[in-house]
């Protein structure tokens, strides 16, 4: 059965990082790299509008893939170490491994590394502002204090059921409009329509999470959406923002805000079935699967839509 060969092999990646951990191999456990591609998806999207638009500028396109992958790296460092210290990581977590709550990193190295990376994330800001002017600096304050706030703080989002607001909010509008602005030093509509699917998209893969650790969250007070409304609370969110996500590029299409390329997203349709299938049975750890194929899907997602903004500024 896939699902029980993709547990076993997880499960085995964590027996393999708990007998040899090397600072490295820790560091980047840490990390999460596989969160990175919902960082950068949004990035590439934008990008992609812009150059169909005809503002396309590879200096400020690199530094706003590269501060949003440090910042979605500082954000899971903070969640790494937050959560241990408000106890929803114990020993019955059922999502990857988290290296607090496992004893490879001390909280206080966890908390000097998410520092680090909020710190390099602001050096690239810098650049950034000098391209884009100073809307870049609130656009960056707001992603690192949302970072760190989602899991820490007197208030954080993720345990009063705003987490799926702020990941749509900085994964989709901030992220797709922010990296248009720091090329075209505007947002045009075509921009913020397209925001909306990769926002969507985002806040899916933390739908996937909160309904894998709905009980766990539960016991320590975590008030997700998933614990707030249920499990079948937390899949007809899955269903309708998946239905929502594919609507997006029609209208686009049909609003005349661009070509009928765009509707290359629609060749990921075929990775659908399976997750809608995955999410309407599975319970717990198996899970995990399904959070992986959501993040697998936004980036081929992206990379489609993408594709067909590029090839609306070839064909016209």
């Amino acid at each position: 059965m896939p699902a029980a060969a993709g547990l076993r092999r997880e499960l085995a990646g964590r027996v393999s990082v708990i007998n040899s951990p090397s600072a490295i191999k820790v560091w980047l456990l840490a990390s999460r790299p596989k969160t990175l591609p919902a960082a950068a998806a949004p990035v590439i999207t934008g990008t992609a509008v812009a150059w169909s638009e005809g503002v396309f500028s590879l200096g400020p396109a690199l530094a706003a893939l590269l501060g949003a992958l440090l910042i979605q790296i500082g954000t899971n460092l903070a969640n790494d170490v937050f959560d241990f210290k408000k106890g929803a990581d114990t020993s019955e977590r059922l999502g990857p491994l988290r290296v607090t709550q496992a004893g490879l990193l001390a909280p206080g190295q966890v908390l000097a590394g998410m520092w680090l990376t909020f710190g390099l994330a602001t050096l690239i800001g810098v650049y950034l502002v000098i391209a884009g002017g100073w809307p870049i600096v609130a656009i960056g304050l707001l992603s690192i204090i949302s970072g760190i706030a989602y899991t820490g703080g007197p208030y954080p989002l993720g345990y009063n059921g705003l987490g799926d607001l702020f990941v749509f909010i900085f994964f989709g509008p901030v992220a797709v409009g922010g990296t248009y602005y720091v090329q075209a030093l505007t947002v045009s509509p075509t921009a913020l329509w397209a925001s909306v699917p990769l926002g969507l998209l985002t806040t899916n893969i933390l739908v996937v999470n909160n309904l894998r650790d709905l009980d766990t969250d539960r016991r320590v007070g975590k008030r997700t959406l998933a614990v707030r409304f249920g499990p079948a609370g937390a899949r007809a969110e899955y269903y309708l923002l998946l239905i929502a996500t594919y609507a997006i590029p029609l209208l686009m299409w049909l609003a005349g805000l661009s070509s009928i390329w765009v509707l290359l997203t629609w060749l990921s349709l075929p990775l659908v079935p399976p997750l809608v299938r995955s999410i309407q049975r599975e319970t717990g750890r198996p899970l995990n699967l399904a959070l992986a194929a959501t993040a697998r899907l936004e980036l081929v997602y992206s990379l489609l839509f993408s594709m067909g903004f590029i090839v609306q500024s070839w064909v016209g």
